[in-house]
């Protein structure tokens, strides 16, 4: 057996590593006796160096490291996600609070001016009540008077009246904090249930703390009297003896305390008797004591 050189076995050498160039194989030369000849044989014992030594134990370390980061990473994910949606949650939850919370508020706060304003506009309507308006009948006085023969509108022949006259009254607001406004119903004056003369206030306000004397025309022009004309008729037209008249109207007081929304009103019957004396004729005749109000 023909025994292999130095340079044959570097020659080897150098040739395995060119074929192997990702594992580098060395080979451990150790003497062998062979009956009297010495020989050199070459038992080749592969030695992986720490560069080509298989790369398994440090990937499954490396992947198992790399799971543990990526599991523990993702777990630190999961739990930052939970505690971002809690956040999230709170935040929605306090937000919503807070709406129902100014919801509250304002509901209450509208509650609460109603209750007040209502409080307060019954407290100036009980206030205004009492304050009722004042009206006293001064006089009347008659300055034409006249009864005649005639016919009504179908041709009846009846006895007619033909009277002006003038009524004054003083008007008083005794509120003392809001004005009003003043109408009148018309004022009527009858004879023996028979209206003969009417007379229309004109409307006016007045302010608070106040009085004024107002002065109403109350008329008939040609007024049929049927029946109840006989005692009234003379030669001359004028009545002979006293003529018992009545007279009655309402006045209207409507206050605005709180604009439109606090208007107390006021209602003043007047009732007067009145006698006519043909002698005191274009005299004021006083009614100071002849009126009622109700």
């Amino acid at each position: 057996m023909h025994a292999k050189t130095d340079s044959e076995v570097t020659s080897l050498d150098a040739s395995s590593t060119t074929r192997s160039p990702r594992r580098a194989v060395y080979y451990v030369q150790s003497p062998s006796h062979d009956g009297e000849k010495t020989t050199t044989s070459l038992h080749s014992t592969p030695v992986l160096s720490p560069m080509g030594s298989p790369p398994h134990s440090h990937s499954s370390s490396s992947r198992f490291s790399g799971s543990r980061k990526m599991n523990h990473h993702r777990n630190n994910k999961t739990w930052k996600d939970i505690d971002v949606i809690e956040e999230e949650g709170l935040l929605q939850s306090e937000e919503r609070d807070r709406t129902l919370s100014r919801r509250f508020y304002f509901l209450a706060f509208v509650l609460a001016f109603f209750l007040l304003f209502s409080l307060f506009s019954l407290i100036l309507w009980g206030a205004s009540r009492p304050m009722k308006p004042k009206i006293v009948i001064k006089s009347i006085k008659f300055d034409h008077l006249r009864v005649q023969a005639g016919s009504d509108s179908t041709g009846v022949a009846t006895d007619m009246i033909t009277m002006n006259s003038t009524l004054k009254f003083t008007y008083r607001n005794t509120g003392t904090f809001f004005g009003v406004h003043v109408t009148s119903t018309p004022l009527d004056l009858s004879y023996s249930e028979i209206v003969i003369a009417t007379g229309n206030m004109n409307k006016f306000y007045q302010s608070r703390k106040s009085q004024r004397l107002v002065s109403v025309a109350v008329m008939g022009n040609k007024i049929p009297l049927y029946g109840s004309g006989a005692s009234l008729s003379s030669s001359t037209g004028m009545p002979t003896v006293p003529v018992p008249l009545k007279l009655s109207f309402v006045i209207r007081s409507r206050a605005y305390v709180l604009g439109r929304l606090v208007k107390p009103k006021y209602y003043k019957r007047v009732d007067c008797s009145i006698t006519l004396d043909p002698k005191k004729i274009t005299l004021p005749l006083s009614l100071k004591k002849s009126c009622t109000y109700d």
